[in-house]
């Protein structure tokens, strides 16, 4: 497993749907994986520390972890099918359980949690930037200081 750092969301043209880059952290290669609007949106607010008047289900989940007691260990990005990632929440306990690697990566940025990355979903669908093309990378990274989490909302 590699760790990886979420470098944020964007909309991805002209389809329209949104995206999660995530960047390997001992590495260059990044893993861009298509997600849900609400997804998007869930991410964007906690990279943005935005706090919603109510709790988002995300919120709610961060809510329930800390009142039981429990801790999001890890979240492992496992597999990659057809174009379909999975992931795995790690819990203190040794619990696992199944989840979409958009609400894993939500999560975990609410609860400070790593994420992780199998080699195996990195050889197959993570992209290698080379140096010359970190230009490329910094532009997008200049985007993310300026998207908001209503260019995710349908129009």
């Amino acid at each position: 497993m590699r760790e990886v750092d979420v470098m944020g969301v964007r909309v991805e043209m002209p389809s329209n749907q949104p995206i999660v880059l995530l960047r390997e952290v001992s590495g260059d290669r990044y893993l861009p994986i298509w997600i849900g609007a609400v997804e998007a949106t869930a991410i964007a607010f906690a990279q943005q520390g935005v706090v919603p008047p109510r709790p988002l289900t995300h919120d709610l989940m961060k809510d329930i972890l800390t009142a039981t007691g429990n801790e999001l260990a890890e979240v492992r990005i496992t597999d990659v099918k057809d174009g379909v990632f999975y992931a795995t929440l790690v819990f203190g306990s040794g619990a696992e359980v199944s989840a979409r690697p958009s609400d894993s990566i939500a999560l975990a940025l609410r609860t400070g949690t790593t994420i992780y990355c199998s080699e195996e979903v990195l050889d197959e669908a993570g992209l290698a930037v080379p140096a010359e093309q970190e230009d490329e990378v910094e532009k997008f990274r200049e985007f993310l200081d300026h998207v908001s989490p209503e260019d995710f909302e349908a129009h």
